[in-house]
């Protein structure tokens, strides 16, 4: 039987408060007792003091009969001071004076009074004949003041903890039951208050929503990064603690701790991210940052991130079908402008040209097909290239594949999808490099590769590129079409080219063209 909050907190309230009170009330006695003792020394030494002066006291102490003049004096002043005895010695002990007079002449047996022979005086607890006391020791000095001839003992009789504890047994009691009713009370506030910030879940409701959120985050196919908002790290999934992982890095309390040189970037940004490419360890990942925000203030924000190679192998299915669907549009665009051509020439009888149209066109795309099927080994590689064919026709363009083109693997550690767009950009780049105004436009594109290398070019005979241009071409956002959306392709050939260990070489003057080439070197196999 599971107990609520609100009777746990009552329950709480009240074991703490009446421990409280107690313990206190305790202290408190045990204060009053200490600080009663010193007040009644105090009055105890002074009332010694004065008894030791008298001159009657000073002169017959330590004489025969002299009980018989002390006595009375002793009395009469233990009366008017209100204190329990007072008690005169002489220095061999021996009672002149005391409450009990059956005491007097016998000897003083308290076992504390050697400092006071020896002409000290000071104040002691101890047992005596009359119970628990607080003694004054005063040395009595003759006339002269040169001589010691007795001591005078005033003693004030101490109440005992228990009746202390029964006197202000009313007091304490009134007081453990206004602190039980504040701490209910308290309590019952407390509760409802936690309890509506809780939205009215109970701790062990609260421990299992928490433990399952974790379990999902956790067996989630990205890593889980939360943050503060100052950007410390308050959680992290097995396989963010995986990706971030790294013998340079020891401590990941901070978003600087994984990014030092872009955490602040990432903290500054006003918006979402979504599927921003990032290098880590040699690795490329997308990385989205969303934040939190709770009665519309910003309490925090939490990161994902996706290994793009597993992300790509994933959607190499969708990616090779696009480029195929790509291709057969641009195909059946550029065969019914064909079929209109055909269809034109033959309805005015030139069937012989028309005939011409069919062969060339045959025999070029068979052969473009059979080329690409005997050279080139990945579908998605195929496609593009077929598809960007057909889109060059459509542009105006000569795109040719050299001859000497292979793609017998993929190199490892690098998916299709990574070269689809390695190749695709520089291409579409390449389509983008002629002015309006020239004629032959022609684009060479060289491939080779197998499992352990890579070797991209593409060329163009495009406007070329200035020296600052060319220094830029791969930052993220730079573009010299100055079109929204546009500098993103060939940043991201670059991450990927990098991520690789990878080289680009940027070839290209003003007027005569460019030619980007790219290499990725595991160590080149024998053909």
């Amino acid at each position: 039987m599971r107990i609520s909050l609100r009777m746990k907190m009552l329950l709480m309230s009240f074991v703490v408060v009446s421990i409280s009170i107690v313990t206190s009330g305790w202290i408190m006695v045990y204060s009053i007792t200490d600080a009663f003792e010193r007040e009644l020394g105090e009055r105890a030494i002074a009332i010694a003091r004065t008894v030791a002066q008298m001159p009657n006291i000073r002169n017959m102490v330590g004489m025969p009969g002299g009980e018989a003049e002390i006595q009375p004096i002793a009395e009469r002043t233990r009366l008017a001071t209100n204190v329990d005895y007072i008690v005169i010695i002489d220095m061999d002990r021996i009672r002149y004076s005391h409450p009990s007079e059956s005491m007097i002449g016998k000897t003083f047996v308290g076992g504390d009074e050697a400092a006071a022979l020896a002409e000290h005086e000071y104040v002691s607890k101890a047992q005596g004949t009359l119970g628990n006391s607080v003694r004054a020791f005063v040395p009595i000095m003759n006339e002269e003041g040169v001589q010691q001839v007795g001591v005078a003992v005033v003693g004030i009789l101490t109440p005992s903890f228990q009746s202390l504890i029964a006197e202000y047994s009313k007091d304490i009691l009134l007081s453990l039951i206004w602190g039980l009713l504040i701490g209910l009370l308290g309590s019952l506030l407390l509760a409802h208050n936690i309890k509506k910030q809780t939205f009215g879940l109970e701790p062990y409701e609260i421990a299992k929503m928490a433990e399952e959120r974790s379990a999902v985050m956790q067996a989630m196919e990205m890593g889980i990064i939360a943050l503060d908002e100052q950007g410390n790290i308050t959680f992290m999934n097995r396989l963010a603690e995986h990706y971030t992982c790294n013998e340079t890095i020891q401590r990941k309390e901070h978003l600087k701790d994984i990014f030092p040189n872009s955490w602040e970037s990432l903290l500054s940004q006003k918006t979402d991210l979504i599927n921003r490419h990032i290098v880590l360890f040699d690795k490329t990942y997308l990385l989205s940052l969303h934040h939190i925000h709770v009665k519309g203030k910003l309490v925090g924000s939490f990161m994902t991130m996706v290994d793009r190679t597993e992300a790509n192998r994933l959607a190499e299915e969708i990616t090779g079908v696009k480029a195929l669907v790509d291709a057969l549009r641009a195909q059946n665009h550029e065969y019914m402008n064909k079929l209109h051509s055909i269809a034109g020439l033959i309805q005015l009888e030139r069937t012989e040209e028309a005939l011409d149209i069919i062969i060339d066109e045959t025999t070029d795309e068979e052969r473009t097909i059979q080329f690409l099927k005997d050279r080139i080994n990945d579908y998605s590689v195929s496609g593009l290239l077929l598809g960007k064919r057909s889109r060059a026709r459509e542009l105006g363009i000569k795109l040719s594949i050299n001859t000497d083109s292979y793609l017998k693997q993929i190199i490892d550690e690098l998916s299709a999808g990574d070269v689809v767009t390695i190749l695709g950009n520089l291409i579409e780049n390449a389509f983008e490099s002629f002015p309006k105004e020239k004629e032959n436009k022609n684009v060479e594109c060289f491939i080779q590769g197998d499992n352990r290398y890579l070797f991209i070019s593409v060329s163009d005979e495009g406007k070329g590129m200035l020296e600052e241009e060319k220094s830029k071409i791969f930052t993220y956002g730079y573009s010299t079409k100055q079109k929204e959306g546009r500098g993103i392709g060939l940043a991201l050939v670059n991450q990927i080219v990098m991520a690789q260990k990878g080289t680009i070489e940027v070839d290209s003057e003003v007027g005569q063209g460019t030619e980007i080439s790219i290499e990725i070197n595991r160590g080149i196999e024998d053909d």
